[in-house]
């Protein structure tokens, strides 16, 4: 994916939604929708899958310092985003599609996506591919993604707070509902190599999660390369880092005057944002929601 120029006559007006085989998405999707869907897997392929605004940058930085073997000259070797593309990406504020872009990668491929679990390429699935998956609890998901709205020019209008959080609740909103995406890829991690990391679990102890991921992609990392992996995927480094903070991406794409890429990146924050009739009404949808599954977030209530 690369980046466009930056040109306040560049003639980009933010998308509206469109209904994309049952889930919400941004209308470019649909004009690139068929290449995505029929795009060749290879059994070596990566995917990375969350929830938009769950820690995807994040792990997508972990992952290259692993496969990089903690080398943080090798990691700055071109933005994350060309690095490790976005599969669905096709807006028309990029010059390439993120199916060009991993196209050209070659293997081992680490991809991107915001994709639900049924709606991922079926070659995906057919080449068994492993899929990391990261889980953010409900309430600081909804608050970043709102901010991140905000300052994304290539995404729907987020509208007023009070209006954002009920079509989160509602599921009205790009990729669709927070709880399906999340209970979908929870099940089928029965029968995929898929492994479930919580955003929250990796703020707790990021050499802990490290490990589980580089123990999933076949990785073994002495003490220095660990080290320089934990140190150099912390929040604080990596939002002064150009090649993971999105500021190489102009004002046209990512106004971040209004809002930083990488805001806060803190547990609990939904606490600042959510007014108490908010979080009551929260509650009770979430856990109608989720009352039924096994799967347990942190810093929801």
């Amino acid at each position: 994916m690369q980046a466009p120029e930056d040109s306040a006559n560049s003639g980009i007006c933010r998308p509206v939604l469109e209904v994309v085989e049952g889930i919400p998405l941004p209308s470019w999707i649909l004009t690139n929708w068929t290449e995505i869907q029929t795009i060749q897997a290879k059994p070596d392929d990566v995917l990375i899958a969350t929830y938009p605004k769950a820690g995807t940058t994040w792990m997508q930085e972990i992952v290259d310092l692993i496969m990089m073997n903690g080398d943080v000259q090798k990691c700055r070797r071109a933005p994350i985003f060309e690095r490790i593309p976005f599969l669905e990406i096709c807006s028309p504020a990029f010059q390439s599609t993120g199916v060009d872009q991993v196209k050209k990668l070659q293997s081992p491929r680490i991809i991107k996506t915001h994709l639900p679990f049924q709606k991922v390429p079926k070659s995906f699935r057919e080449q068994n591919c492993k899929v990391i998956v990261v889980a953010r609890n409900a309430k600081d998901n909804v608050v970043s993604y709102f901010h991140f709205h905000r300052m994304n020019q290539v995404m729907p209008e987020p509208g007023t707070w009070e209006e954002f959080l009920q079509m989160f609740i509602e599921g009205q909103i790009s990729w669709g509902s927070w709880y399906d995406y999340n209970l979908d890829w929870w099940e089928a991690r029965k029968k995929h190599p898929i492994l479930f990391i919580f955003y929250e679990d990796i703020k707790e102890n990021p050499r802990r999660e490290i490990l589980k991921v580089a123990d999933f992609l076949g990785k073994t990392l002495d003490e220095k390369a660990l080290e320089s992996v934990v140190h150099n995927s912390l929040f604080s480094v990596m939002k002064e880092n150009p090649m993971t903070n999105y500021t190489t991406l102009p004002y046209t794409v990512f106004n971040q005057d209004i809002s930083k890429f990488m805001r806060k990146g803190e547990v609990g924050d939904w606490k600042n944002q959510f007014t108490v009739a908010q979080n009551e009404h929260f509650d009770k949808d979430y856990a109608e929601k989720m009352g039924k599954s096994d799967i347990v977030f942190r810093e929801v209530l």
